[in-house]
């Protein structure tokens, strides 16, 4: 029998924040595609669109008018899928049936007044005006006693959902800490009573070591393809310094994160030559009320690309009914993205 190769034979990887499994197969990156096809959308938006409910000055659905703003603007979703006002409750039957009541705001935020533009067209200073907006909303949101947690994220692009292509991100803030964030606590705790050290600490530390997975790095963050990542282009954005939220990162810090986004998703969009869709999130500490020393801020980047710009990675079968599975190794994507800087 031949000896095992990380690089050829299938095998599966542990992934630390959330305790799961994904399945690896290197070897299927090589068999030819007879799968889906399909053309690239062209690109050619204005700058403005009288038609665009984002855009400055124009009327949203509510019947409100958005102000003239120059840069950042941030709004109550119009559209919310949690409300502030749900009256408090549960249901429960025979401990099969389960339901309790869930209050929460959801914001909207533009990126910027430009309908053309996304974040890898954006200049780092603007970029930073976003991380300044985000800071502020989590400790706004994070101080409302009602509120358990703060998810912040981005939908790019219509494959991944997202309703109006002006640059923009949302804001879901609620009283439960969510599945994927609970999971993220547990184990960042769990390590952190093990050792004194953030989880997020030790395996960057390996990763800079490594090398190997890495794509974009400045003073303050590294952003890297993790180890156990599950889409084809996933990546993972960490701080070198261990902070738990967005109301404990420095003004040098921000302007890093700012020019690691813009870096980032420039090479994104080099990579097969079209704007690269993506579902991105920062998960960050909970703002229930209780100290969690072991978290650490970072976020996750979730491209559905997979061959090409028309070729994606689709989570079926094996994906849905047992675990998570990808072809292309994480060393091997992250030397393609980085080999684009």
């Amino acid at each position: 029998m031949s000896t095992f190769d990380i690089t050829e034979h299938s095998h599966r990887r542990f992934n630390q924040l959330l305790g799961e499994w994904v399945l690896v197969s290197p070897h299927r990156s090589k068999r030819p595609w007879q799968g889906q096809q399909e053309t690239t959308e062209k690109d050619s938006r204005p700058a403005f669109d009288p038609t665009c409910y984002l855009c400055p000055g124009n009327v949203r659905a509510n019947g409100e008018k958005n102000p003239d703003y120059p840069s950042t603007f941030v709004f109550v979703n119009d559209f919310a899928a949690l409300q502030a006002e749900s009256p408090s409750g549960s249901f429960e039957k025979q401990g099969l049936l389960r339901a309790e009541s869930e209050r929460g705001i959801c914001k909207v935020i533009c990126f910027s007044p430009r309908h053309d533009l996304t974040l890898s067209d954006m200049e780092t200073t603007e970029i930073r005006k976003v991380v300044d907006l985000w800071q502020e909303q989590y400790l706004e949101l994070g101080a409302l006693e009602e509120i358990g947690y703060v998810q912040i994220f981005e939908n790019k692009g219509s494959v991944m959902g997202s309703s109006n292509p002006h640059p923009h991100g949302q804001i879901w803030a609620q009283s439960s800490v969510p599945g994927e964030p609970a999971k993220e606590t547990e184990q960042q705790e769990a390590y952190f009573q093990q050792h004194g050290r953030s989880l997020l600490s030790d395996y960057l530390a390996l990763e800079l070591e490594e090398k190997t997975r890495l794509v974009v790095e400045n003073e303050h963050f590294v952003a890297l393809v993790p180890f156990w990542a599950v889409w084809p282009f996933e990546t993972i954005v960490i701080p070198r310094r261990h902070f738990g939220h967005l109301g404990q990162i420095t003004d040098e810090e921000k302007d890093a994160y700012a020019d690691t986004m813009k870096r980032l998703s420039s090479v994104y969009d080099k990579l097969f030559n079209t704007s690269f869709p993506y579902s991105a999130g920062i998960h960050q500490s909970p703002t229930d009320g209780k100290d969690y020393p072991g978290w650490h801020l970072h976020m996750h980047f979730y491209p559905p690309l997979l061959r090409s710009a028309t070729v994606k990675k689709f989570m079926v079968g094996y994906e849905l009914m047992a675990d998570p599975q990808r072809d292309i190794t994480p060393e091997s994507a992250a030397d393609r993205l980085r080999g684009l800087l």
